[in-house]
């Protein structure tokens, strides 16, 4: 069984700035693997590449051994993918968005009853998905997205930034929805600039600054490597101390 995500040498230009710079890493199946760094650093640059939504300039990355590249369209039917810019329809009741958007994933009803069972239960808003959109809370509307986003069960799931904005309770409740993914089955590959939060959710982690990954393995055997109390001081020691 092939990894869910396999990077090699990947690189992204936009003309003379390599915005990704020959990065490589691996993420296992059932595994929460985390991007971490600052803003500008090229986590969401690669997390798009392997969404396909935008196209690598060097190297290679597989999902579940499909080509981004060559297979893009296989690829899309086995991942769903979060930007941390998304929004929902503000007109919308909640219900209705799920309905919505489950009757894009499938024209069986019965899927879509299917889909839209599991993004209620994974939202957990209750008798709130009767009210619009645009009276949510930003923490509830990241709830309903993320919902939307998992609703089809992909095998694997790209969030950049899930909690992005977000207050400490409604962050609590997206890492434990994660978290619970990962156990039912579904790989994770995610994105924040919140070190302290991803050194507690993810199974393994990359940092990476200036589109280079300057090291990889879980949040222990960093800080023990580098004699640090914290990812941030990992962090430190890796790049700005460089």
């Amino acid at each position: 069984m092939p990894n869910a995500v396999e990077v090699k040498n990947l690189s992204k230009a936009y003309g003379n700035i390599k915005a990704v710079d020959d990065i490589s890493f691996d993420v296992a199946e059932n595994e929460i693997f985390a991007l971490i760094g600052p803003n500008g650093a090229g986590k969401s640059t690669t997390l798009r590449i392997l969404a396909t939504v935008l196209t690598l300039s060097d190297g290679g990355a597989s999902i579940y051994g499909l080509d981004v590249r060559k297979q893009a369209d296989k690829v899309r039917q086995i991942i769903s993918y979060l930007p941390e810019e998304a929004g929902a329809y503000k007109n919308l009741s909640g219900i209705s968005y799920l309905r919505f958007m489950a009757a894009l994933f499938s024209d069986e009803k019965n899927k879509q009853k299917e889909y839209i069972d599991m993004a209620v239960l994974i939202c957990g808003l209750g008798n709130r998905l009767k009210d619009k959109v645009k009276t949510y809370s930003k923490g509830m509307t990241r709830k309903l997205l993320l919902a939307r986003t998992v609703m089809t069960r992909p095998r694997l799931a790209i969030l950049d930034e899930p909690t992005s904005g977000l207050d400490v309770i409604n962050a609590l409740e997206i890492r434990k929805i994660v978290r619970d993914l990962s156990l039912q089955g579904m790989a994770v590959l995610l994105s924040s600039h919140n070190m302290l939060e991803i050194e507690f959710l993810s199974h393994r982690l990359a940092i990476i600054d200036k589109g280079k990954i300057h090291d990889i393995g879980t949040a222990g055997q960093l800080k023990e490597e580098y004699s640090a109390s914290n990812l941030e001081e990992v962090f430190m020691k890796l790049t700005i101390n460089k």
